[in-house]
């Protein structure tokens, strides 16, 4: 993948007013750390980075970051949103060596038509990110699977995904991304409505001859005391 240069400036003041003024003037504060190197704390414009982040290799991106004369080879992670304005808050880049394996998440996407959905399956997927390993040039931006020889009761599995060369799944191989099942149709509603209506109606039809004995027996009472009367 292309790598990204982003020039860092140095900053000293610390504490929330200082990165509030810095971010009101379009930089993000952020920290590189990493391979034993010292902490360094820097700004980063907002603009450039969004942009990085955006791109088709979003947070893989390996960025150089140009800072104090030097450039330093990153990866960005943490990154820390505004929660309802979306802003970047602060940013650590961490320091990768172009020849040592680091961990990434990648996009896992499916691609055609499953043969089981077209026979009235329904492809449901699990798996949407894997984790991986592999050199920080290697780090693919997704990874694509084709799903449309999969028929009804056929499963993917992490192991049988197409990885490209130099990266390893870092998830369990018998971990299943994707299937192809048959839909589940719901006929719970109608019995209970209809179990609903005997109900009611055995409930009226059980009720009807106390309410009547109720009554017989009050005339019968009446029926006593009029005879008693008599």
């Amino acid at each position: 993948m292309p790598d990204a240069i982003l020039t860092a400036e140095s900053r000293n003041e610390r504490g929330s007013r200082p990165a509030g003024r810095l971010r009101r003037a379009g930089r993000v504060p952020a920290v590189v750390y990493g391979l034993g190197g010292d902490n360094l704390t820097v700004t980063v414009p907002a603009r450039e980075l969004n942009q990085i982040l955006h791109s088709e290799s979003g947070v893989n991106t390996v960025i150089t970051l140009k800072v104090d004369g030097g450039n330093q080879l990153t990866l960005a992670r943490q990154i820390q949103r505004h929660p309802v304005r979306g802003e970047l808050l602060h940013v650590d880049f961490i320091r990768v060596d172009p020849d040592v394996r680091v961990a990434a998440e990648v996009p896992v996407n499916l691609e055609g038509e499953a043969e089981g959905v077209r026979s009235g399956g329904v492809l449901e997927q699990l798996v949407f990110t894997l984790s991986i390993e592999a050199k920080p040039s290697d780090i693919p931006n997704s990874i694509a699977a084709d799903v449309s020889a999969l028929d009804i009761g056929d499963q993917l599995r992490v192991r049988e995904l197409p990885l490209p060369a130099g990266v390893e799944a870092m998830q369990e191989p018998d971990e299943l991304v994707a299937q192809v099942v048959m839909p589940r149709v719901v006929e719970e509603e109608p019995e209970a409505a209809e179990e609903g209506e005997a109900v009611e109606g055995e409930e009226g039809e059980e009720g009807a001859p106390p309410a009547e004995a109720a009554e017989g027996e009050g005339e019968g009472a009446g029926g006593a005391d009029d005879r008693g009367g008599e």
